[in-house]
């Protein structure tokens, strides 16, 4: 059963860092694309952030690139998310999603259709 479960959301001041963790079970996650998902209050699921599985070439939205870096432990089978210098308008549900056959370029933000597994979504809230 492909699984992915995340952890590592919470409450943080502006300004402040927090890391996102998606664990994979069932799969290898370094054979897959991830995508990085994030829903706003009254707003769409868009994505943000992808890195591929090949060349771990990766891309960011204007509005996070700079302060959000994506990366891979292979060995723990999971892929992070370190959020810096959050806003309050960082305020949404993340999501991780993996998909073995899809892939990231440098510009092109991904969508939810090019992803099969999904992980249940972690709550980051940057407020004072």
């Amino acid at each position: 059963q492909l699984q992915l479960v995340q952890s590592g959301g919470g409450l943080v001041q502006p300004g402040g860092s927090l890391r996102l963790s998606c664990a994979a079970s069932g799969f290898r996650l370094d054979h897959y694309a991830i995508g990085w998902f994030r829903q706003a209050p009254g707003k769409r699921r868009r994505g943000f952030s992808c890195v591929s599985s090949s060349d771990d070439s990766a891309y960011y939205a204007d509005s996070v690139k700079g302060r959000f870096t994506i990366s891979r432990d292979n060995a723990k089978n999971t892929v992070y998310l370190q959020m810096n210098s959050l806003k309050p308008e960082d305020t949404a549900v993340y999501y991780c999603a993996a998909d073995p056959t899809s892939w990231c370029t440098t510009v092109d933000a991904p969508i939810e259709p090019d992803f099969g597994s999904w992980g249940q979504g972690t709550q980051v809230t940057v407020s004072s």
